[in-house]
């Protein structure tokens, strides 16, 4: 990634930024300790994008406080009564809110206001000719573009869908009533977090995935694991399911579907439409520029996130997967240092941590054992169990387990896959040992804290050798 510290500006001084989420502010915090000026101009979700407002923050805090309750009303532990009850999804909802305003405050109008060659400007642009949009109709013009408005749901062709109404992230968390009832289409992460908050906080909801599997671009024996976890709170998962029409009827929604080989009619008072995201692209004028697109409209961009059009780079979500704040910021701050000084950095292709946030978490890095086999990888996988970290027994809570993936010629790892309660807390060790070529033995050779999670890493990578099960507690 581009340094911190500010270089020459060669080549244009004036950055226009198209968006108002993270890569957007990456994009003009950098150009401004470039020196140049930069001009955020956005239109739709306030500033801070989809992460602030409808993505992360409300999302993850809406899942601990289902978490919270689902805490209070169930222990694993003998001898404690526990009871817990939702006395208020209003307030827990403006709770939300508050923290959303804080955030967006904070972490960007504050961030702007400290920056006198940051502006912002409210309305929606679009390219008229190279080195120029249009704001509402009045021309703006500027040394270089970034592209970075984001996506947004993507809603499926389904006959009768529009008409009966749906939810998507960006209003499911605006609700001020919970949902008695509610179906989630759709099976990847938005679907499944989703799923588990409402239910958590007394919903009664049922997933219905087309493909075999939830989360259908990792291996069975995660999703199966996953699924089972869900099912054991009382959601309920349907794969392989294929829709045929939504109604509405006077209580709610009716879908009629095709699940297990048989015609079924499905109601609930809510629907829940978590079926991918769709770029935000249309109504740019990117033919004025000659900035071209793929099949689903993302933009396309080069190894140094240029498009087509020349002066014109793009970041984040705009540009297709990985869809992750993370990547979005660096992608950012890249384009707007590519563009502002020619310097022609590209992408670190390095290792991208993902985490989805359902309890158990899913989390993952580098390839899987199926990624490394079709890259024709001479490649092994060691799976551990939680059964088998201490930390996990004392807790009460072994669910999942946590796969290490390496090459069996060079002991270098190549990936991880973890399911397991706060699973992303044990990841970024194994970023780094993925960036830094660090082995699987000497991953297995580093004291770890006993009775931490994190000691899941070491047994992992120990069991490549050993049968970890035969070992004392704490031994080596």
């Amino acid at each position: 990634m581009p340094p911190f510290d500010p270089l020459p500006l060669t080549v244009r001084k004036r950055l226009v930024i198209l968006g108002g989420g993270s890569a957007a502010f990456a994009a003009a915090l950098r150009a401004d300790e470039l020196g140049a000026e930069a001009l955020i101009v956005n239109d739709g979700l306030p500033l801070g994008g989809t992460c602030v407002n409808v993505g992360c923050v409300p999302s993850k805090t809406l899942l601990r406080a289902a978490e919270a309750l689902h805490r209070a009303r169930s222990t694993p532990f003998a001898g404690l009564a526990t009871s817990g009850r939702l006395a208020s999804f209003r307030a827990v909802i403006e709770q939300k809110r508050a923290l959303i305003r804080a955030l967006r405050q904070q972490k960007y109008l504050d961030a702007v206001a400290r920056r006198p060659n940051v502006r912002t400007l409210t309305g929606r642009a679009r390219f008229a000719a190279p080195h120029e949009v249009t704001v509402d109709g009045e021309p703006v013009r500027g040394d270089a573009f970034v592209v970075a408005t984001g996506a947004r749901p993507a809603v499926p062709a389904i006959p009768g869908l529009a008409e009966a109404g749906y939810l998507t992230n960006e209003t499911a968390f605006e609700l001020d009533e919970l949902p008695a009832s509610l179906l989630v289409l759709g099976g990847r992460y938005v679907a499944l977090e989703t799923a588990q908050m409402f239910a958590r906080l007394g919903s009664r909801v049922t997933v219905l995935q087309r493909s075999n599997r939830i989360l259908p671009d990792e291996s069975p024996d995660l999703t199966e694991a996953l699924a089972g976890c869900l099912r054991a709170e009382g959601i309920a998962v349907e794969t392989g399911v294929i829709i045929h029409e939504v109604g509405r009827s006077e209580s709610g929604i009716v879908v009629r579907a095709r699940l297990a080989g048989k015609e079924r009619r499905l109601r609930a008072t809510h629907l829940l439409v978590a079926a991918g995201r769709a770029p935000n692209t249309e109504g740019l004028g990117l033919d004025a520029i000659g900035a071209v697109t793929d099949g689903r409209g993302f933009l396309t961009v080069d190894a140094t996130l240029a498009t087509t059009a020349p002066g014109v780079y793009a970041a984040g979500d705009v540009i297709g997967a990985p869809m992750y704040v993370s990547t979005a910021a660096a992608e950012g701050r890249l384009a707007a240092e590519n563009a502002l000084t020619g310097a022609g950095l590209r992408r670190d292709p390095g290792p991208v941590p993902w985490v989805i946030f359902t309890d158990p978490q899913v989390a993952g890095v580098g390839l899987d054992e199926r990624e490394a086999a079709a890259a024709g990888i001479a490649a092994e996988a060691a799976v551990l169990p939680m059964d088998a970290v201490p930390r996990a027994r004392v807790a009460h809570d072994t669910r999942g387990f946590i796969k290490l993936i390496r090459d069996r010629k060079s002991d270098r790892l190549l990936g991880a896959r973890i399911l397991a309660p706060e699973g992303g807390e044990l990841l970024m060790e194994l970023v780094l040992a993925i960036r830094h070529g660090i082995t699987v033995a000497e991953l297995a050779a580093t004291l770890h804290p006993y009775l931490t999670a994190t000691e899941a890493v070491r047994l992992a990578a120990m069991s490549f050798t050993r049968d970890v099960a035969q070992l004392s507690c704490c031994a080596t």
